[in-house]
């Protein structure tokens, strides 16, 4: 599996941005994906997660109500839409896919990860 993030950048708190995540190497559209970010000197951590056609998603508590998951299975791509953003959203953000035998209840992820892409919010 493959993941390339783009659409990362500067901005200024309350702004917006929309990632996406281009996968390849498996059968996109059979998979439940996901997004997650690391801030500097912090772990990686999950924020959203999607299942295969996109009826039902679920997002980390520190992002509920400010990001929206979704996807086009059409074009093997992922999208984390943004909106309101606050200086804690500084981070890299990764997307990934579930791992064999997960669920969206109990989701672990693959073992490969993109290069990611770099989101800063000044305040």
């Amino acid at each position: 599996a493959q993941f390339e993030e783009s659409g990362g950048g500067s901005g200024q708190a309350g702004g917006t941005l929309r990632l996406s995540c281009t996968a390849s190497g498996f059968d996109v559209g059979g998979w439940i994906m996901s997004w997650h970010r690391q801030a500097p000197g912090k772990e990686r951590e999950w924020v959203a997660v999607i299942r295969r056609l996109g009826g039902t998603t679920k997002y980390a508590e520190s992002v509920k109500g400010r990001c929206t998951i979704s996807r086009d299975n059409a074009k093997d791509t992922g999208y984390l839409q943004m909106n309101n953003m606050t200086p804690e959203y500084t981070a890299t953000y990764y997307c990934n896919r579930a791992g064999v035998g997960a669920s969206i209840e109990y989701y672990h992820v693959t073992e490969y990860w993109g290069k990611g892409t770099l989101v800063t919010v000044a305040s």
